[in-house]
Order: structure tokens, then C-alpha cells, then sequence
């Protein structure tokens, strides 16, 4: 599990015809993928998430204007035409059932790309959305909120993970070598002794 966790690194390039050729195979796994989240803790057992899958080229060019990608690396407007995910799984609240979410779609989103990553796909949460175009664009009732946009394919990048370094900053940054650097906090630093 430790080594899964390691892994799974989010992933902002992918390779184009990387998740599999097959539209029907790739429903079949996004399927799958939901189905970890609705196994999933959820606050109450209330399950007030909802979930939109997109495998298609026509909707995954709907969604990805609408993401915003990589915000430290100020020099990157995101992946290009042949780096961008294959596939998306739009996270959901149903305010119907629960006005807020509390951390349901985090962990449902966390056991999506765990589940994800055991499957040799890559990806990457993101939070950074135009949930105002995105809405207009797939038509998502307003009793819908748009939480979480979960971007999958097969990765064309490289992660590290490394410490903090001395100056303290928590700001990934690609080297020279377009290597992904994902600086964390010491473990020592994050437990506290009171």
C-alpha cells in the first residue's frame, strides 16, 4: 500500500493513445474506478456524490478549457493537444441529498487514482476549475456541485518526491530535464508533541 501511495503522483502530461485504444475498455475501467468510491467512507453514509465519466474525445474537449493546470509552474499553460488525458471523472455533490460534502469527494477522489495507479493509469486531481463553463458546457443542473475534476491517462512525465529545502518552500518545480519535483514536509515536522 506504502508503495502504491508513493506512486501515485499527480501526473499533468500523458501520452496520447496511452490508456488504451478502446473507448468500451476504458468505460468498463472508469466504471470500475466509481465503484471504489461508492465503496468508500462517506460522512453520515449519507453518499450525496454523484459522478460524470468522459472517455471521448468531443467531451474531453469540453472539460479541458475548463481546467486549470499546475499553478506554481508559472511558465506551463498545461499539457498540449498531444499531452492531455485520455479520460475524466467529474466529482459531484448532490445538494438534494447534502448541502455540503464535508470530505467525502476527497476521499472518494483519493480511492479513485489509488485505484487508478493499481491499474497502471496515472493522473491528477484538480480543484482549479471553471465550474461556471464547465456546467454550461455538459449541462449540469444546479443541484449538482461540481467539487472535483479527476484528469486520467497513461503518464508522459516523471515525479520525484524530495524534502523541503532549506529556504521552505512547498512550490513543485520542473529541472532542466522536465522532471517533476514534488517537495514535502519532514515527517518529523508534521507530528506535533503537546
Amino acid at each position: 500500500m506504502s508503495v502504491l501511495l508513493i506512486n501515485n503522483r499527480f501526473i499533468r502530461s500523458y501520452r496520447i493513445y496511452g490508456f488504451i485504444f478502446l473507448s468500451v475498455y476504458r468505460a468498463v475501467v472508469l466504471i470500475w474506478l466509481v465503484n471504489l468510491a461508492r465503496l468508500s467512507p462517506s460522512g453520515a453514509n449519507l453518499q450525496p456524490l454523484k459522478f460524470i465519466l468522459s472517455n471521448t474525445i468531443g467531451r474531453n474537449a469540453e472539460i479541458f478549457p475548463t481546467l486549470s493546470w499546475a499553478g506554481y509552474l508559472k511558465d506551463w499553460n498545461g499539457p498540449s493537444a498531444t499531452e492531455r488525458p485520455t479520460a475524466y471523472i467529474i466529482i459531484l455533490n448532490d445538494t438534494h441529498i447534502r448541502k455540503d460534502p464535508g470530505c467525502d469527494h476527497g476521499i472518494a477522489a483519493h480511492s479513485i487514482m489509488l485505484g487508478a495507479r493499481e491499474k497502471g493509469i496515472a493522473g491528477c486531481i484538480i480543484g482549479s476549475i471553471d465550474r461556471t463553463g464547465l456546467r454550461k458546457k455538459l449541462a449540469i443542473p444546479d443541484r449538482y456541485e461540481i467539487c472535483l475534476v479527476l484528469a486520467l491517462g497513461k503518464a508522459n512525465e516523471k515525479v520525484i518526491l524530495g524534502n523541503i529545502k532549506e529556504d521552505g518552500s512547498i512550490e513543485y518545480y520542473r529541472d532542466e530535464n522536465s522532471v517533476h519535483h514534488v517537495p514535502k514536509r519532514k515527517l518529523i515536522d508534521l507530528i506535533l508533541d503537546v
